[in-house]
């Protein structure tokens, strides 16, 4: 025998469960596009350091690439 009637608690817990799935979708999605960020621009990094690569930054003059004065 099915209940067929919805009072306001049901109705009330539909809408915070809404809620709560938006939110839970919405947390996702910024995560996800922080990740997708991250690796975009992460193309300029090495290691589990995180430290710039130093192949990668551009020499200054009078200096050559790979060497210090």
């Amino acid at each position: 025998m099915a209940i067929r009637e919805q009072s306001d608690m049901h109705k009330r817990r539909l809408s915070r469960n809404i809620g709560v799935g938006l939110s839970l979708v919405a947390f996702c999605v910024i995560v996800f596009g922080m990740t997708v960020a991250k690796i975009r621009e992460g193309s300029k990094m090495e290691a589990f350091d995180h430290q710039p690569r130093v192949s990668m930054t551009p020499a200054q003059e009078g200096q050559s690439r790979g060497t210090q004065q």
